[in-house]
């Protein structure tokens, strides 16, 4: 199964077309829109129940059913815009919400991370109005997926420059979008 994360809140997205093309490659998919999830920042309540869910093995309830989608797609498509130097908070919450151990991670004896995804790889697209910096977002993702999620592929696909006057955004945008024939075939965007 391929999974769609799609967290891009307007209707006329440049993230997202980019995405649509890369996914039109891609093939079938199932999506889930963030901006139209109900995702909540884990409190001291939601703490308390995943902590219990979690000690009594219950990895099979609906608490964690976005861990277990998560976990089970074997390509990932992540699409979000780069805004004040990472990605939108719904991005953060939907990763506070899956990152259960047990289902995505688990840890062995000395502590050290295990991937328990089935992904081999994931494709981070996003789009900058000015110059794209990845140290808070992509990098920040490829670190959880290859470290924690055992994702071995991580691959950018971006458009930046967007917005600078005397810039072409249109032509930007088409430029990525012919990209994402390279990003499938060698997993690097040019």
């Amino acid at each position: 199964m391929k999974l769609f994360i799609n967290c891009c809140p307007r209707k006329d997205s440049r993230t997202k077309r980019i995405a649509d093309a890369l996914l039109d490659k891609i093939g079938e998919y199932e999506e889930i829109s963030l901006y139209e999830t109900l995702l909540c920042p884990i409190d001291e309540s939601r703490l308390g129940k995943r902590n219990a869910l979690l000690k009594n093995g219950a990895l099979d309830d609906d608490e964690f059913a976005l861990a277990r989608q998560f976990a089970a797609a074997d390509e990932i498509v992540v699409a979000a815009p780069f805004w004040d130097l990472s990605f939108p908070a719904k991005l953060k919450l939907y990763i506070e919400n899956i990152y259960i151990t047990g289902i995505v991670s688990a840890y062995d004896e000395n502590g050290i991370p295990k991937g328990l995804c089935n992904a081999k790889r994931l494709f981070y697209v996003t789009t900058s109005g000015g110059p794209y910096d990845g140290r808070y977002s992509f990098d920040y993702l490829k670190t959880l997926c290859t470290d924690y999620f055992g994702i071995p592929e991580v691959i950018l696909v971006k458009a930046e420059m967007l917005d600078i006057v005397g810039n072409d955004p249109e032509a930007i945008v088409e430029e990525a979008i012919r990209g994402t024939d390279c990003s499938l075939n060698t997993g690097r965007l040019g």
